[in-house]
């Protein structure tokens, strides 16, 4: 059982699924609001810095299914710049255990990393992203509640 911080967006449904997950799993969580947290550049890279810098954002965000944003083409600094202004852009959920983070939810690499127990998914079973109608999380998130 372990205790992690949790930054989600509220009314996600697919937020609302990993938590509900990692809970039947015994583990306790300190849920946050990651779109109004008030991020700085070493606390989001804490998380990030292991990804390729097209990882770090939500393909779910309007401005990048839009094409607006193509986080392909973008280095580290522009990047980071983006997810600062636009907390929307920010891939999520982000967890911390300790000194330790991930980004998304990845069910195998959360099972191998804290323990999802014998509720655990089969194996590619997708957990990240928008699980509401589509568009949904990312329409609802223009405006932080």
């Amino acid at each position: 059982m372990a205790h992690i911080t949790f930054f989600e967006k509220p009314g996600c449904g697919g937020n609302a699924k990993q938590k509900a997950l990692l809970r039947a799993a015994r583990h306790t969580l300190d849920v946050r609001d990651l779109l109004t947290w008030r991020w700085t550049a070493e606390a989001l890279l804490a998380f990030l810095a292991p990804l390729p810098v097209a990882q770090w954002f939500n393909r779910a965000a309007p401005r990048i299914k839009s094409g607006q944003i193509v986080p392909e083409v973008l280095d580290a600094d522009s990047a980071l710049a983006l997810l600062l202004a636009e907390p929307l852009l920010i891939r999520r959920p982000l967890m911390a255990l300790g000194d330790e983070r991930m980004v998304g939810f990845d069910a195998d690499k959360v099972h191998a990393w804290i323990g999802l127990g014998p509720n655990a998914p089969d194996v590619g079973t997708p957990l990240e992203g928008c699980a509401a109608a589509a568009g949904h999380c990312a329409a609802t998130a223009s405006t932080p509640s």
